[in-house]
């Protein structure tokens, strides 16, 4: 018996699976991946040195630049990751924008 039905398309290739943490550096090219390095280094160093007070008269200052060294320090890590792995293609360039 003759086949009537035949395929009319192409099966779709399957994209190959990529690992979501691979490393790759061509995000941040040129003076950015320094840029940011440094930047997590002194956000690092700066959390260490509030870390390193013991008496304090007014501590509300030493409070709020706790609170904004720990965030560079987080957030630089996170632009990082991102930038830095295969992460920003998993996410689309367009979300990684609007985040």
């Amino acid at each position: 018996m003759e086949n009537v039905y035949n395929e009319t398309t192409e099966p779709q290739a399957k994209a190959p699976r990529r690992c979501p943490f691979g490393c790759t550096l061509r995000h941040l090219q040129g003076w950015r991946l320094p840029a940011k390095v440094v930047q997590a280094i002194f956000s690092f160093v700066a959390v260490l040195c509030e870390e390193i007070v013991d008496d304090c008269i007014t501590c509300s200052g030493l409070y709020f630049f706790e609170f904004v060294s720990c965030c560079a320090f987080f957030l630089s890590l996170l632009i990082l990751c991102v930038y830095c792995t295969d992460l920003y293609e998993s996410l689309g360039e367009d979300k990684v924008q609007k985040l």
